[in-house]
């Protein structure tokens, strides 16, 4: 009899402490991380700019404040919902100037852990981290169409450039403004070409190509250029 009530005792304090563990994960309060929370250096190669770029995303509900703090301990951004009654915002993507002196950029944003935090007008509370890295990665070079290349048949075109070593994906744009056609993907970093859709390109007209390079820290390279496509019959 004793030795089945000690038994039973061990069970009874197994389930208490597993109970108070439990609730200490769940406890009221406690942040939960955001859907997205990413911080990353955007380079247009061909203009010689550099941007910092943040994108934040809670979860269902509005975050009816957010703010970012960098690795030295400022703080770089700041939001508050002026009303509850507006819902609060759901997601932010945050562009700093593109300035031509990068190294100002470096350090206004210096490499390291940045901090983010939020809540929404429930009292939902957001967390989380993600590291920024300086560097960028090589760009790459225009095969099909060739940069400013004229003439271009807009039959089955398929655009294709020089692959980077190890590049985690690319970002391609073919836009069109005065047409107000767009396409954007983003493809693995073992692609080097993309077959345009039939119809998408018409004769005699001008357009805008980039693609930029994508590293697995989310630093991009873009390099852009136009080409103009071949007249009708």
């Amino acid at each position: 009899m004793t030795k089945r009530i000690k038994i039973i005792g061990v069970l009874i304090l197994l389930l208490s402490s597993q109970y108070l563990l439990t609730g200490f994960a769940q406890e009221p309060g406690s942040s939960q991380l955001f859907a997205v929370a990413k911080v990353h250096f955007e380079q247009n190669a061909t203009d010689g700019d550099v941007e910092v770029v943040f994108e934040i995303k809670g979860g269902d509900e509005g975050l009816a404040n957010l703010r970012v703090v960098s690795p030295d301990g400022r703080i770089v951004i700041d939001f508050t919902a002026p009303d509850a009654s507006t819902l609060g915002i759901r997601q932010f993507r945050f562009e700093s100037p593109e300035p031509k002196d990068i190294e100002g950029l470096k350090t206004a944003y210096p490499e390291g852990v940045y901090t983010f935090t939020g809540a929404t007008s429930d009292g939902n509370k957001f967390k989380s981290v993600c590291t920024l890295k300086h560097k960028l990665p090589p760009t790459v070079s225009f095969l099909i169409p060739m940069a400013e290349e004229e003439d271009v048949n807009i039959d089955n075109l398929v655009i294709t450039w020089t692959p980077v070593d190890n590049a985690a994906a690319y970002k391609l744009e073919l836009d069109q403004e005065e047409l107000g056609v767009n396409i954007l993907v983003k493809l693995p970093g073992t692609v080097d070409k993309f077959a345009v859709p039939e119809d998408f390109l018409v004769s005699n007209t001008e357009y805008t190509l980039s693609i930029g390079t994508v590293t697995e820290d989310g630093n991009i390279s873009v390099v852009e250029t136009m080409f103009t496509t071949a007249g009708g019959e």
